[in-house]
Parts: C-alpha cells; sequence; structure tokens
C-alpha cells in the first residue's frame, strides 16, 4: 500500500508567509516607488539644441494618492522644454480635482496629450490570469469584442477642460503643434485603439511640412497604430498602457502587455519597423495601477525624461 504524505505544517505556513511578504512588497514599497526614467532619442535636425521632454502617463490616480501627487508635482523641477501625457489620468471618478493638482506645476509648461480607456470607462476588477489568457487568444480590450456596456463613465469633459485652460493641446484623432525655443514641433495623436477610438484615416498623410520635427502619440501601443505612424515617416512614436507588464519576473520581465505589441518592447525605447521605414518607440511604464490591483513587481511605477538631440 502506497504511503500517503501531507505537506508539513511548517513547509504550508512558509509558503504562505512568502506570499503575503510578496504582496506587501509590491502593493506596499514598489507600487509607490517612483522612478525617473532618461533615454536619449536623436531625431532632431542637425545643429538643434536638444529638447527635454517629460512623458507621464498611466496615473490611474485614486482620491488620496498623496505620495503621488507631490512626485508628480516635483517633476516641474526637470524644467522639460514640453510636457506629453499619453493618458490614463484616472482610475476613480472622484479624483479629477487630484489629477489637477498633481499636474498643476506641470500646466504651466507647454504640452500635448491624449486620453486612454480609463480617462473615459472607470475600471473594473479583473482577474489578472484573464490577461494572459486573451494574449494566448489575440483578444485585447474592446478589440474584436463588442462595444462595452454597463460600465462606469468617467468625467473625462473636466480634465480636458483643465488641461486644455492651461495651453495643453488635445491630441486625440487630430493634430497639432507648439513652438519651443524658436523651434516648430508638430503632433499626430490617435484616440485610444484599445477600445477602438482610434481614426488614423483622420491625421494620415505623416508628418507636416515647414516643421523641424513631427512626433507621434498614442495611448496603446497597438501594432496598428505603429505600422501606420511608421509607414507614414514618423520619427518617434510615444505611448504608455503598458504599465512595464506591472507583474514581472526578475530577470526574464514582462508576461503581458494588454495589447498585441510584444514583450521585449513592453516599456523603454525600442524602434519599429513598416513599410520600409523604421521610427523609435518609446513605451512608458507608467505611474499608476488599476485601483482593485494597486501592485507592481519587478515594473517600478515611473515617468520619463526624453533627451532629443540631433540626428547623427
Amino acid at each position: 500500500m502506497r504511503a500517503r504524505y501531507g505537506t508539513p505544517l511548517k513547509v504550508t505556513a512558509g509558503i504562505t508567509a512568502v506570499g503575503a511578504a510578496g504582496i506587501a512588497y509590491a502593493a506596499g514599497f514598489e507600487a509607490r516607488s517612483f522612478r525617473l526614467r532618461r533615454v536619449t532619442v536623436p531625431v532632431l535636425p542637425p545643429g538643434a539644441r536638444p529638447l527635454r521632454v517629460l512623458q507621464v502617463s498611466d496615473i490611474h490616480m485614486v482620491r488620496g494618492q498623496r505620495k503621488k501627487q507631490r512626485w508628480l508635482q516635483s517633476l516641474a523641477g526637470l524644467r522639460p522644454d514640453f510636457v506629453v501625457n499619453t493618458g490614463d489620468n484616472l482610475s476613480d471618478p472622484e479624483a479629477v480635482p487630484d489629477v489637477l493638482d498633481a499636474l498643476g506645476p506641470l500646466l504651466e509648461f507647454p504640452g500635448v496629450y491624449v486620453f486612454g480607456s480609463n480617462d473615459y470607462y472607470g475600471p473594473s476588477f479583473r482577474n489578472p490570469a484573464r490577461y494572459l489568457l486573451e494574449k494566448a487568444q489575440g483578444k485585447h480590450g474592446l478589440n474584436g469584442k463588442a462595444p462595452a456596456t454597463n460600465v462606469v463613465h468617467n468625467p473625462w469633459e473636466d480634465i480636458r477642460d483643465g488641461f486644455d485652460a492651461a495651453g495643453w493641446v488635445n491630441l486625440s484623432n487630430t493634430r497639432g503643434r507648439l513652438k519651443i525655443d524658436g523651434m516648430e514641433i508638430a503632433f499626430t495623436g490617435l484616440d485610444d485603439p484599445h477600445i477602438k477610438r482610434d481614426r488614423y484615416a483622420q491625421v494620415a498623410g505623416g508628418p507636416e511640412e515647414g516643421t523641424d520635427l513631427s512626433l507621434a502619440v498614442v495611448h496603446a501601443p497597438y501594432l496598428r497604430a505603429l505600422d501606420a505612424f511608421t509607414a507614414d515617416g514618423y520619427p518617434l512614436i510615444l505611448a504608455g498602457h503598458t504599465h512595464g507588464g506591472q507583474l514581472c519576473i526578475p530577470l526574464y520581465g514582462a508576461l503581458v502587455t494588454n495589447c498585441d505589441l510584444d514583450t521585449d518592447r513592453v516599456k523603454g525605447l525600442s524602434a519599429h519597423e513598416s513599410h520600409g521605414n523604421r521610427s523609435y518607440l518609446h513605451v512608458s511604464a507608467g505611474c499608476g495601477t488599476n485601483r482593485y490591483t494597486p501592485v507592481r513587481f519587478a515594473c517600478p511605477p515611473e515617468a520619463s525624461l526624453l533627451t532629443l538631440t540631433a540626428r547623427h
């Protein structure tokens, strides 16, 4: 007769303690361990002076997140030439004042923005395993699905009005310009592909003539958006949405991107190729999380300071 052995109580207790410690670290420390990513990108005309671009993304603000607010306010000390906000500012419909307060010092600088799905809709609890299942099925967001129903609608108009009042340029399926120290910077933006609000046909045609630089901006880095921007000849695309994978495996990296972008490019600077053209792609890991999954592991929250330099 085969003997049966149960798991020793001390082993079970040890596993439980390790798991609890991991959750405590991911939620209590790393999710609030804000970092600044610094990147240099050679995209300016020869002889141009460097430009400093601050990218903030995926704030997912919840009321009362004072440490996050203070950290975002402190970024004004970097004195960027302009700010790019790549969306998902909210994770609480009551947090609009907190968002505008946190970004208040940055609103003193020139800026542009696009929105993400969580600016429009309130979050809901999801089993994290569903992200792995969706990756295996090739389904992400509303792509391939029916429109969202019975969802909480966030007061995104109030954020839009606050940004617009400060002079930030709304790039949702449209173009805009900033004049920075005598340089004409053109922008082409899309509304969020994750919820099928992108309308590339409205902005197609490539970089504008008579400008010193044209940049592309989108919240979720879906391949259809990256392909279109790259095929049209944009030298740099800025995006967010992925949270850098949010829960990563040390020495391995991200398991999912929550879109059809590969995990090798889940955060930071990389390249994208389409129709014989090549663009730089910068994906911010963002500085927040969905309010129902307030954890990060091996993927600290971040903002990015991109120094744009002259092409070689």
